[in-house]
């Protein structure tokens, strides 16, 4: 396996692959993403191990909309119609794809989802040291805080913290599944090898990263506008205004699915087999 170092442009070009695959298949993607996100919010309300299993269940999520970009995208380039024209994939091929790929690597996505949990744990319990303990003791064992607790300087500090402590975590696991599955590495090493390409190709992940919050941006003015249009007429029409809620936060989700479906080209311009 060699890392491949892309020019900084690289990563407006993820950017538009991964928005151009997205249409090709948005029900199939939508539907994965989401039932991904069901299973994961369904099992982080388990009592007390919820919030520890949960991250076991990360890197099935990240592999998982990856394997469907990657059979979205092939098919999109590669397949041809009798009429000479480019195929387009279909959701089942994408579900059968991502379902071969968790039966296959599911040893190997529980020891990186094992390590995320783990990491988790530390992070949270470091917390301690900010807010006396509140915020571990409400993600690990369920013990609610008070208002006044959520609404407190050290906790809201605690909760930064975590999120700072966090980004590593989010970054060493960007590639590690794609890593195993597609190259065979071990998820210890997996984990190396996408912090490495990460740092090395600086440039492009950072303009990525840019790229999608420009995205966001813009989708989030153009659907608060119409957001604003919905509950301005919900004062004279009931539910006008629920509409326009639920479209933001549908906006939202279907907005992180297409981020999401982006990252396989980061992982496939980053690492060569041979």
């Amino acid at each position: 396996m060699k890392l491949h170092i892309v020019p900084a442009r690289t990563g407006a070009e993820w950017v538009r692959l991964g928005l151009k695959t997205f249409w090709r298949q948005p029900l199939a993607f939508v539907s994965l993403f989401f039932l991904l996100m069901a299973l994961i919010s369904t099992v982080s309300l388990l009592p007390l191990v919820g919030s520890v299993l949960a991250p076991i269940l990360l890197p099935f999520m990240t592999l998982s909309l990856m394997v469907a970009t990657s059979v979205a995208y092939t098919d999109n380039a590669e397949g041809v119609g009798t009429a000479g024209h480019a195929q387009r994939p279909t959701g089942s091929a994408m579900f059968v794809a991502v379902a071969a790929a968790m039966r296959t690597e599911w040893r190997a996505l529980v020891k990186l989802g094992v390590i995320s949990a783990a990491y988790f744990v530390v992070a949270v319990l470091l917390t301690s040291f900010i807010d006396g303990g509140q915020l571990a003791r409400a993600y690990l064992l369920d013990d609610m805080p008070s208002a006044e607790t959520l609404a407190s300087s050290d906790f809201q500090v605690a909760r930064m913290f975590l999120m700072c402590l966090n980004l590593p975590l989010s970054l060493a696991m960007w590639h590690a599944p794609a890593l195993v599955h597609w190259h065979g590495v071990e998820p210890v090493k997996s984990i190396f090898f996408s912090v490495v390409a990460l740092f090395r190709n600086f440039g492009a992940y950072a303009l990525f990263v840019l790229a999608w919050f420009g995205v966001f941006l813009l989708a989030g003015i153009g659907m608060g506008l119409i957001a604003t249009v919905l509950i301005g007429v919900g004062a004279a029409a009931g539910g006008a205004a629920l509409i326009g809620n639920v479209l933001i936060v549908g906006s939202a989700l279907v907005l992180a699915a297409m981020s999401l479906s982006s990252t396989w080209f980061t992982f496939r311009d980053s690492f060569d087999p041979n």
